[in-house]
C-alpha cells in the first residue's frame, strides 16, 4: 500500500498590476489600427505566418540568392553616390601614385577614388562584387537542386521559367556592372561583345552603333550600361523575384519524402515566427561572410590594369566565371568558317556558337514542358524526387553540366596551355573532342550509377543493412542477419512514383498519330531501364522472412542455430 504526503493548501496567485499604456504605445497601436482598417494587412500577415516551410539544407540555396541580392542593392546604393558614369577624358590626380598624370575616363577615375579616397569605398566595392558572384552562383546551384529533384513539375513549370529568366538577367546585370570601371580588363570584354555583335549580317553594325553610341569604344557606353545596371535590370529583377516568391507561396514548397509528408500535407515549421527568425539570422550570416571575404580577398583590382587602351591587350585575362562559357564557345570554333554571301561576310565562327548557346538555353528553360509531355502526368507534385530515382533525368542534368563545364574550361585554354606547358592547338583539339564525348560519357556513367544505387536501395528496403552476424540454420545453412530499417528510412527508399513506357494504342478514330509514336519512343528511352519501387507485398514477405531469421538468431545454439 502506498501513501502520498499531505499537500499544503494552495495560495492564491496575485497578478502584477497592469500599467497603463504609454503615449508611444498608444500612438503605435492607433497607427497600426489605422493601417489595418484600410489595408487588411493583418489578415495577410496572419495567413502568411501559417504557411509551413520544410526544413532541409538544400532549400537554403534559394535563400542565399535572395540575401546576396539584398546585399547587392545595399552596397550598390552606397557606390552610386560616388561613381560618375562619364567617358570624358581627365588627368588623374588622386592618391594612387603609379597612375598620377595619366589620361583616363571620369568613370575610371571615380572608381579609383572610391577605392582609395572614399572611406569604406574599397570594402563596399569588394562586397558588391563578391555578392554579385554569390548571387549568380547560388541561383545556378538552386536551379540544379530544383532540376535534379524534379521540383519543376506541375504546378511549378512557370516558376522554373521565371527562375531561369532571373538567372539570365543576373548574368546581364553582372556583365554591365563589370564593364562600368572602364579599365583595361572591362574594355577588352566590351571589345569581345562588340566583335560578336558585328558578326551578325545586316544588323550587326547598326546594333553596335546603337549599343556603344558610335564607333567602338563609343562616346557613352558607360553611361548606357550604368542606366541598365542600376535602373532597368534591377527593376526587372525585383519584379521577377516578387513573382517568384508569390508563386512559391501559392504553389506550396516542395519537400522530400518522409512519414506524414504528402502532396496535401507539408511537414516543417511555420513561417511566423520560427522560420522568419531563422531566415533573419541567416541573412546576417550571409552578409557577414561576404564582408569577411571582401575584407581579406581582393577581387577586380582595377588599379593594376590601368585605363582601357586597345593597344596593350594583356594575355591571361579571363572573363568572370559565369560568362566564361560564351567566351569558351567562341574559342572552340574551328578556323575558316567565314564565307561571303550577297556581299556580306557571314561569320559562322560567331553565329554557330551563338546558335548553339541559344538552343542550349531554350532547351533548359523548356525542359519541364518536355517531361510533362513525355510522362503525360497531369497530377500536382509537391514531393521532391531523389535524383537516383529518375536516372535518365539525372543523367541529362549531368550531361548538361559537363557541356557547360567544357565551355567554361575552354575560356581558360590559354592558361591551361601555359600552366601545363601544352601547345594551345592541342588544348583546343582536346576540348573540342571533349565537348562532344564528355556529355555522352557523363550521361551513360550517371545513369548506370543511379540504377546501381536504386538496386542497392531496393535490397536495403527489403532486407535491411548487413549486421556482420552469421547464423547457422537448423539445416546447416549459414546466413547473415540483417538489421532492419526504421519507418522513416524505409519511407525514403520506397516512396517514389513508377513510370512505365507508353504503350501505343489507336485513338478514337482508330489511328496512331505521329505525336503518339514520338512520345512512345521518348518514354521507352526515358523509362526502359527503370527499377520498380518495392511493393507492399514484397515488404510484407521480406518482413516475415526477417522475423523468422530474428527468431533463429534469438534461439539457443544447442537447438540448431549457431551464432558467430
Amino acid at each position: 500500500m502506498t501513501t502520498t504526503a499531505p499537500q499544503a493548501p494552495a495560495t492564491p496567485v496575485q497578478s502584477e498590476p497592469q500599467l497603463p499604456p504609454t503615449r508611444g504605445q498608444r500612438f503605435t497601436g492607433a497607427a497600426a489600427n489605422y493601417i489595418d482598417e484600410r489595408t487588411s494587412i493583418s489578415g495577410l500577415v496572419k495567413e502568411l505566418g501559417r504557411k509551413i516551410f520544410p526544413d532541409h539544407w538544400s532549400f537554403m540555396l534559394g535563400e542565399v540568392a535572395l540575401y546576396s541580392f539584398v546585399v547587392i542593392l545595399l552596397s550598390g546604393t552606397f557606390l552610386t553616390f560616388f561613381f560618375q558614369a562619364s567617358m570624358a577624358e581627365v588627368e588623374y590626380e588622386g592618391s594612387y601614385v603609379p597612375l598620377k598624370g595619366i589620361e583616363m575616363s571620369v568613370a575610371y577615375a571615380s572608381s579609383l577614388d572610391i577605392s582609395f579616397e572614399v572611406r569604406g569605398g574599397m570594402l563596399m566595392r569588394q562586397v558588391h562584387h563578391w555578392a554579385a558572384l554569390l548571387f549568380i552562383a547560388s541561383i545556378g546551384l538552386h536551379m540544379l537542386r530544383v532540376f535534379f529533384t524534379g521540383a519543376f513539375r506541375k504546378p511549378r513549370e512557370i516558376n522554373w521559367v521565371v527562375g531561369f529568366i532571373l538567372f539570365i538577367l543576373a548574368m546581364g546585370e553582372g556583365f554591365t556592372g563589370y564593364s562600368l570601371p572602364d579599365d583595361l580588363l572591362s574594355g577588352n570584354g566590351l571589345r569581345i561583345i562588340d566583335g560578336m555583335v558585328k558578326g551578325f549580317p545586316v544588323i550587326g553594325t547598326w546594333t553596335s552603333y546603337l549599343l556603344f553610341g558610335g564607333e567602338f569604344p563609343g562616346t557613352d557606353v558607360v553611361g548606357r550600361f550604368y542606366t541598365l545596371h542600376i535602373l532597368l535590370l534591377p527593376a526587372i529583377l525585383l519584379a521577377l523575384i516578387g513573382v517568384h516568391l508569390v508563386l512559391l507561396v501559392v504553389n506550396k514548397h516542395t519537400q522530400f519524402a518522409a512519414p506524414g509528408a504528402t502532396n496535401d500535407n507539408v511537414v516543417g515549421v511555420p513561417i511566423m515566427p520560427v522560420f522568419a527568425a531563422k531566415a533573419g539570422g541567416f541573412f546576417f550570416i550571409v552578409f557577414g561572410v561576404l564582408t569577411l571575404i571582401a575584407s581579406f580577398f581582393t577581387i577586380n583590382p582595377i588599379w593594376n590594369y590601368g585605363p582601357y587602351d586597345p593597344s596593350p591587350v594583356s594575355a591571361g585575362t579571363q572573363p568572370d566565371w559565369y560568362i566564361g562559357f560564351a567566351d569558351g564557345a567562341l574559342r572552340l570554333v574551328p578556323p575558316g568558317w567565314e564565307f561571303v554571301l550577297f556581299g556580306y561576310t557571314v561569320s559562322m565562327n560567331i553565329l554557330a556558337p551563338v546558335a548553339v548557346l541559344g538552343l542550349f538555353i531554350v532547351v533548359v528553360m523548356l525542359y519541364p514542358f518536355f517531361e510533362a509531355w513525355l510522362t503525360g502526368d497531369k497530377r500536382e507534385h509537391h514531393i521532391a524526387d531523389r535524383p537516383r530515382n529518375n536516372p535518365t533525368r539525372t543523367a541529362i542534368g549531368a550531361a548538361g553540366v559537363t557541356f557547360y563545364a567544357v565551355l567554361w574550361a575552354a575560356a581558360s585554354s590559354d592558361l591551361i596551355g601555359t600552366h601545363f606547358r601544352l601547345a594551345i592547338e592541342h588544348v583546343i583539339w582536346g576540348l573540342q573532342a571533349l565537348l562532344f564525348i564528355g556529355p555522352v560519357v557523363a550521361f551513360i556513367v550517371t545513369k548506370r550509377v543511379c540504377i546501381g544505387l536504386q538496386k542497392r536501395d531496393r535490397e536495403i528496403a527489403l532486407h535491411g543493412f548487413e549486421s556482420g552476424r552469421i547464423v547457422r540454420l537448423p539445416g546447416g545453412e549459414y546466413i547473415e542477419v540483417h538489421q532492419q530499417l526504421d519507418e522513416y528510412e524505409r519511407w525514403k527508399l520506397v516512396a517514389y512514383n513508377d513510370y512505365q513506357p507508353l504503350m501505343l494504342r489507336p485513338n478514337k478514330k482508330g489511328r496512331i498519330t505521329l505525336n503518339q509514336r514520338a512520345r512512345a519512343v521518348a518514354t521507352r528511352w526515358f523509362f526502359e531501364d527503370r527499377i520498380a519501387p518495392v511493393t507492399q507485398s514484397e515488404l510484407a514477405a521480406a518482413h516475415a522472412h526477417g522475423d523468422h531469421h530474428g527468431e533463429l538468431e534469438g534461439s539457443n545454439p544447442s537447438q540448431g542455430a549457431i551464432s558467430h
